[in-house]
């Protein structure tokens, strides 16, 4: 698994390099993407083609022949396989069938955003692309209780930040697009501010948010608050639920009904 660059071209490593020189096959999202970075250092190699639609298939494909002692480089796009990108169904192929996998680390966007953010480090989730329904998105993002980054859709990212900041206008953002190339955009902020701005923009490009963690008290709350959703649907009555939930967490039970008839929305 061949780490690559997520936008500048020299940002790929000596190691991956060596390795897609020598490999047997180099397996890859889109061929003609890629032989875009082996012509830049003058690498000739044999490519298949590895997306989500012949995933499945190819992965047997590439098992049988590495069973005969071929050795297949895997790469995606961009940045490191695997990372919301095609390779999941290739690594456990090989791990099933006894084969040696290496991971050769290199450029990530998802370490480059969180790094360059501002934001605490020490821990942090990956969610990959956000959730398209509002709901969903809402308690993520209410939920969170340490640093989020996830990648975004630049045609939907002001309306993930009218969302996130309806929750919390002053949570801090920062909006990392179109990381290491020509254009490159790091902007710091508040929700609310940031989805002022995108709302009167047109962003372009590769988008990852790096989201900081929710307030404790905000976060305690929705986790009840979804805690007694999920009871309420299995059939429980809404009050016995609510002090049974409020002598787990040390909430209110009052405040927790109050929430759940709200639409889970109140006091916030």
């Amino acid at each position: 698994m061949c780490a690559t660059p997520i936008g500048n071209l020299k940002d790929v490593t000596l190691r991956v390099l060596a390795a897609l020189r020598e490999v047997d096959i180099v397996a890859c999202e889109d061929t003609r993407h890629t032989k875009v970075l082996l012509d830049r250092h003058g690498i000739v190699a044999s490519l298949v083609s590895f997306h989500e639609h012949n995933e499945r298939a190819r992965a047997e494909e590439l098992v049988a022949r590495m069973r005969t002692g071929t050795v297949v480089a895997l790469v995606s796009d961009a940045g490191t396989p695997l990372v919301s990108d095609p390779g999941f169904a290739l690594v456990r192929a090989c791990v099933a069938a006894g084969l040696e996998v290496q991971a050769l680390p290199g450029p990530s966007a998802v370490l480059t955003a969180l790094v360059t953010s501002g934001l605490p480090t020490e821990r942090f989730s990956f969610v990959g692309f956000l959730p398209r329904a509002r709901a969903d998105l809402e308690r993520l993002l209410a939920h969170a209780p340490e640093t989020l980054v996830a990648f975004e859709s630049p045609r939907r990212l002001a309306a993930s930040l009218d969302v996130l900041a309806a929750l919390d206008p002053e949570r801090p953002v920062t909006v990392c697009r179109e990381l290491t190339k020509l254009h490159e955009e790091v902007r710091r902020g508040s929700a609310v501010e940031l989805a002022a701005h995108y709302r009167m923009s047109d962003p372009r490009g590769e988008v990852v948010l790096v989201v900081g963690a929710a307030p404790p008290r905000k976060a305690a709350r929705e986790t009840a608050l979804g805690v007694l959703e999920d009871l309420v649907a299995a059939g429980a009555k809404a009050r016995p639920a609510a002090a049974a939930v409020a002598k787990l967490t040390g909430m209110g039970a009052n405040e927790l009904y109050r929430g759940l008839t709200g639409g889970g929305q109140s006091g916030q």
